[in-house]
């Protein structure tokens, strides 16, 4: 009897899951024309790459930067005159933010120029919440200092944003896109700071979805696999200027019980990971994109390989002491 209850069930979820895809795929997408969506942290990685493809498939990109003067945000304006062809004039459709999303003056500036710049009663059709630090270390190793500073630009600074700029998306029934990741569901060893800022993310996304239906705004969810890789985010000699800081500044009886050699071990560890990832950012830009474009988005976008979405299964779906068996022993 339980074998047929279970072939039963996963029909009906297999069903609903293609079927929701389904629809989404026929519906389309919506038209860019007169749309603007607001990117933070696009001096780099995957903002950057998404403010660049907002803005040639027909967006007004609002593009914050933790340094407006810098070269991603130069590379954006660049680009952006080549697409719409205007060599020295100022682009039409890409405007770069000072925006350091940890602090209320530059957050408040941006709503500020945003709102000049939009069509009365227009609003802004998306924002996207991408922004964010990463860092590893056991809780032992890692200061109370270095979890805060997680927190303030991972969490506060997220929040931040988005609610400076919630009047404008629900005037426009828009979107709000949140970036976490593939440990905002599943904890790992070493990665306590970064893991606890995604898990604050997911459920504050969570929340938010729900209270958003009145307004017709639609949340959604990015949850990637590893493509650390890919944005750079974990160079060798960033790890291992990390790795240097944490030594220094654990207290002696820490370094004792753990011992260098164990140490040792976890940073070349990291090392490991972050150069086994996927090092094509496409999968996480498509996701983004479609987050903003479907007529009808989906709750979360998993861009992954097939290590990491049987990961999220066995360690979201089957009971704990599976997934601790096959991760963590």
């Amino acid at each position: 009897m339980f074998p047929l209850i279970a072939a039963i069930l996963v029909a009906c979820i297999s069903g609903f899951w293609l079927g929701t895809r389904l629809v989404s795929h026929l519906k389309g997408r919506v038209d860019p024309r007169g749309k603007s969506v607001l990117v933070t942290g696009c001096d780099t990685g995957f903002g950057h790459s998404l403010a660049g493809r907002l803005h040639s498939l027909g967006f007004m990109v609002f593009a914050g930067c933790l340094d407006s003067r810098g070269e991603g945000a130069a590379k954006l304006t660049e680009e952006a005159r080549r697409v719409e062809g205007c060599k020295k004039a100022r682009c039409k459709r890409m405007k770069v933010l000072q925006m350091d999303i940890c602090k209320d003056d530059e957050v408040n500036e941006a709503v500020k120029i945003v709102t000049s710049l939009l069509r009365k009663d227009e609003g802004l059709w998306a924002i996207v919440n991408n922004a964010g630090l990463s860092t590893f270390g056991e809780v032992e190793w890692c200061s109370l200092a270095v979890f805060k500073r997680m927190a303030e630009v991972n969490v506060w600074g997220g929040i931040r944003a988005i609610k400076a700029f919630l009047p404008l998306i629900r005037k426009a029934k828009g979107r709000i896109v949140q970036m976490t990741s593939g440990l905002g569901r599943q904890a790992l060893a070493g990665r306590s700071c970064y893991v606890l800022t995604k898990y604050a993310m997911e459920g504050f996304s969570q929340c938010l979805r729900y209270e958003m239906r009145r307004w017709g705004v639609r949340v959604s969810i990015i949850e990637p696999g590893n493509f650390i890789a890919a944005t750079g985010i974990f160079t060798q000699e960033r790890i291992h200027q990390i790795a240097s800081q944490m030594w220094e500044d654990a207290s002696e009886e820490t370094r004792q019980a753990y011992g260098k050699e164990t140490f040792d071990t976890q940073v070349e560890r990291m090392n490991y990971y972050s150069q086994i990832g996927t090092t094509d950012p496409s999968p996480v830009i498509d996701a983004m994109v479609a987050a903003i474009t479907d007529r009808h988005p989906r709750i979360r976008y998993e861009p992954k390989d097939w290590y990491w979405r049987l990961r999220t299964f066995i360690m979201t779906i089957l009971p704990q002491r599976i997934g601790d068996w096959l991760y963590h022993s």
